[in-house]
């Protein structure tokens, strides 16, 4: 089929006849004959210089075949030309471009992420825009986290994130922030999540220059930061940050204001009202824990404990227990947990199987008494050490004088 072309001695004539050969093929959709042109054009005896304008009208009427054609092409070219990927370096990535959406329209998260991932963005052979590998970076975070794999989601925007500049276009940088906030959600890093969500709730069309953002899109945006700050861990920092989302007022507007209300109220949470919150969650915001439970149920059993502590002085885990609907025993390790992190200040008797709660102030006020005693004893060592040895008195005289 390439006897005739190849005995053409003008390099331009023999490109200009590869490539009606080739238009003739895309126009009867000959699969196997193209694939043949695709190993011909590999092959080490092709001139570079010949395969790569070729190549380059190739990838252009490749888009033209059917979808599942294209596929077919699409996956073999590759498999040929990544031996000599480096000399054609912008015709594989078209070609990865066109594969990766058709792996995106079937939904194939994992097979459209990886394909993306191979295109040489650092390779050097080539000048890319900063914009360009922002955006594919951030593309193929955002397929993984489709296909729930934040941790590869995460290696690809941290990859953006040393690009990313002032100067990155308006739209994708909002992209970037937005993904960025997803990686932490999924993560379960829900009040970094929420802090992201919240920031990117208060974006303005100044900010994005030409582009206008929607209400609705805002909304959902601080929809997401309200629901990853119920869902973080309870403790002051949690406490300060539903302050400042119930001193919004667009907060009212959303289905989960009365959570958020009773959460930042710090009142106790019906289970009737934990189920209605749980219909609005994500799957991996009900994910199961190594205990058995699930995130919302660690969120709720957490922030109800700390409803308790301002409600009693002291309870015994039995009743801790019961009042939270869990066993004594998990009671008494949540309780300690939240207590070593400094997220509810309280004293845990383990022979009387009791909690002491205190509050902040309490606990401040034990604190600044605790820095007494060791200031003290510490004078009074000092004095001791002065009566014993006079001269060392003298010498701390001169010092401080």
């Amino acid at each position: 089929m390439f006897e005739q072309i190849t005995s053409i001695a003008d390099q331009k004539t023999r490109i200009d006849k590869y490539k009606e050969l080739q238009a003739t093929l895309f126009q009867h959709a000959q699969v196997a004959e193209l694939n043949a042109l695709i190993d011909h054009m590999a092959s080490e005896d092709m001139s570079v210089i010949i395969s790569r304008q070729v190549l380059s009208d190739f990838v252009v009427q490749l888009a033209t075949l059917e979808t599942a054609r294209v596929k077919e092409v699409a996956i073999y070219a590759l498999e040929r030309l990544q031996p000599r990927v480096v000399s054609f370096e912008e015709q594989v990535t078209v070609i990865r471009e066109l594969l990766a959406a058709i792996y995106e329209t079937e939904e194939d998260w994992a097979a459209a992420a990886k394909t993306l991932a191979a295109i040489p963005l650092d390779s050097g052979n080539r000048v890319l825009d900063e914009n360009y590998k922002v955006e594919k970076y951030v593309h193929i975070a955002q397929l993984y986290l489709e296909d729930e794999e934040p941790v590869q989601a995460e290696a690809y925007i941290n990859r953006a994130s040393l690009i990313v500049t002032n100067e990155t276009e308006a739209g994708l940088h909002l992209r970037y922030k937005t993904c960025y906030a997803r990686i932490l959600d999924s993560k379960r890093k829900f009040l970094e999540a929420a802090l992201r969500y919240y920031q990117l709730s208060q974006v303005s069309d100044a900010e994005l220059g030409a582009l206008k953002v929607c209400e609705a899109d805002l909304l959902q945006a601080l929809s997401s930061a309200v629901t990853c700050a119920i869902l973080a861990p309870a403790g002051p920092q949690r406490s300060r940050f539903l302050a400042t989302l119930f001193k919004d007022e667009r907060c009212a507007k959303l289905d989960v204001y009365s959570v958020l209300e009773k959460t930042f109220m710090e009142r106790v949470l019906e289970r009737s009202e934990v189920e209605r919150f749980a219909q609005k969650l994500q799957p991996h915001q009900m994910a199961k824990l190594e205990n058995g439970s699930t995130v919302l149920d660690r969120a709720m059993i957490e922030h109800n404990m700390l409803s308790a502590s301002k409600i009693y002085t002291n309870i015994s885990f039995a009743q801790l227990g019961a009042l939270l609907a869990i066993p004594p025993e998990q009671a008494e390790v949540i309780a300690s947990k939240m207590v070593s992190d400094g997220r509810m200040y309280a004293t845990i008797d383990q022979v009387d199987a009791m909690i002491d709660f205190q509050t902040e102030s309490e606990s401040m006020i034990d604190w600044d008494a605790a820095i007494a005693r060791v200031c003290h004893k510490t004078e009074q060592i000092v004095l001791r050490a002065i009566i014993a040895h006079p001269h060392l008195g003298a010498g701390i005289g001169g010092t401080t004088g």
